[in-house]
């Protein structure tokens, strides 16, 4: 059985950090403004981070409330007002009789001392921690409840991210190439794909379900050549080290990612178990240093991923019911960095570039989009979306997207540095970006490359990938 984000949430803590604006990393060190006691805990045999910063969040709750009017979401903060205060109210009044029955216990061994009976004060203390015990149970209650909220709170946005609604209202930083002229109406993907013989989606339906494809011939060596040009650009070129990591991943590590509980009605899980199908390498590439503390010396750590993806798409009912824009299975080259926190806006920059740069070689028209607040995504404090050019619509399709997630996966997932010259470990911030969706990129050189005879050109970057120069029209 699924489990409930409510059963997820009461086992795992999490965290929110203070906010520091990132044009103010160079001048000090980025860190919590308390030292930190690190007690990690274990939960059904899940070793976890202590939850971070919630004197902040609890001192801060204005800067929460303006963030959910920013993103265009309901927190609950005064709920969380209502419980936090019960709880502590609590605690101190349990901290009250905890210290009566300690000095009742001193009475009570001063009179048996004594030879004096002690009956009146020992079935007062058996009161007294009947009441410790049920307020503590209560607090244990409250505690898990707490959890449960701060694992929906949302990452902070960037100063610069630009408020907004919804996609209509990202903002647009750059457009690369020219959309490619043709003397016929473009066709949709879907239809080129199967007039050429290398898209099947009728037998992909009879094999498991719709949103899946199966793909033929050319069309199979097509994406086996995307996915081996983008691991060979990223690892030659932009010095990215490869991972090939498991496909199936754990609670702990969609925890860490931000994944659950938020998004678990979009993923598929492994029923009688703790796994799910993963749904994007960002989760198994965020938890290769769960727990660790690594050599400040060695950031950027740079990472890609090919895995297949997996996703129910589950809020997607109606939308891109045709062809394989939205697919439950998917091919997805990801691009991952460890970083320190002066250098991970620079190094979001270049992650953007890294992605660019396959579009740019394929010859594919693009635009970059900086996202508004309430596009944003859970764990992102700024992304940047890469949209490629689709001539049958005539419109942007979105073929990347690039984040700097700041400290806010790291902190789930325990993951600090070490400065050099000493001091106190501080937590990393981590960053993400699609470089490239194989099937994404697939609809666009299908689209963007086909002629008016039914065949498909190979970019020339590809043509060494696929040892030919076109994928000819179906006999």
């Amino acid at each position: 059985m699924l489990p409930s984000a409510l059963t997820l949430c009461s086992k795992i803590s999490c965290s929110i950090y203070p906010r520091t604006d990132h044009a103010k990393y160079k001048n000090r060190n980025f860190a919590d403004s308390r030292p930190h006691r690190y007690k990690p805990r274990v939960v059904y045999g899940i070793l976890l981070p202590p939850m971070h910063d919630l004197n902040y969040f609890r001192d801060h709750l204005d800067v929460f409330a303006d963030l959910a009017k920013k993103r265009g979401i309901t927190l609950g903060l005064d709920g969380f007002r209502a419980l936090d205060k019960e709880r502590r109210e609590l605690i101190t009044i349990n901290e009250r009789r905890k210290a009566q029955r300690n000095k009742a216990s001193e009475e009570i061994a001063r009179l048996k001392k004594e030879k004096q009976s002690a009956d009146a004060l020992i079935a007062g203390m058996r009161q007294t921690s009947d009441l410790i015990k049920e307020t503590d149970e209560r607090v244990a209650t409250l505690d898990a409840k707490q959890r449960e909220f701060m694992l929906t709170v949302p990452n902070l946005l960037h100063p610069s991210v630009p408020p907004g609604k919804g996609s209509e209202e990202n903002v647009e930083v750059r457009r690369w190439g020219a959309p490619p002229k043709f003397d016929f109406q473009p066709k949709p993907h879907w239809e080129v794909g199967e007039n050429a013989g290398i898209l099947d989606l009728q037998r992909a339906v009879k094999i498991a379900s719709t949103r899946f494809a199966l793909y033929r011939g050319p069309g199979a060596h097509l994406e086996r050549a995307l996915a081996n040009f983008f691991l060979d650009l990223h690892t030659r070129e932009h010095d990215y080290t490869e991972i090939l990591p498991p496909f199936i991943v754990n609670t702990a590590s969609l925890i860490a990612d931000g994944k659950l509980p938020k998004f678990a009605g979009d993923m598929f899980h492994l029923e009688g178990t703790d796994l799910w199908l993963t749904t994007t390498a960002e989760t198994e590439l965020t938890n290769l240093y769960r727990e660790e503390t690594l050599d400040a010396g060695l950031l950027p750590t740079k990472v890609c991923a090919s895995t297949s993806c997996f996703r129910s798409e589950a809020g997607a009912a109606g939308k891109d019911t045709r062809g394989i824009k939205r697919q439950h299975q998917f091919q997805k080259v990801e691009l991952f960095k460890f970083t320190r926190p002066d250098q991970s806006y620079d190094e979001l920059e270049a992650l953007v570039q890294n992605a660019e740069a396959i579009l740019q070689k394929l010859g594919i028209h693009y635009r970059v989009m900086l996202l508004c607040s309430g596009d944003t995504g859970f764990a992102s404090s700024k992304t940047y979306d890469i949209e490629a050019w689709l001539p049958s619509t005539s419109e942007f399709m979105e073929i990347s997207s690039c984040s700097n997630c700041e400290a806010f996966q790291a902190r789930r997932a325990g993951i600090r540095f070490k400065p050099k010259g000493g001091g106190k470990s501080e937590f990393v911030h981590t960053l993400n970006g699609s470089g490239l969706p194989v099937g994404r990129t697939w609809i666009a050189i299908v689209e963007n490359y086909q002629q008016a005879d039914g065949s498909i050109l190979i970019p020339e970057v590809l043509r060494p990938y696929m040892g030919i120069e076109r994928i000819p029209a179906a006999k």
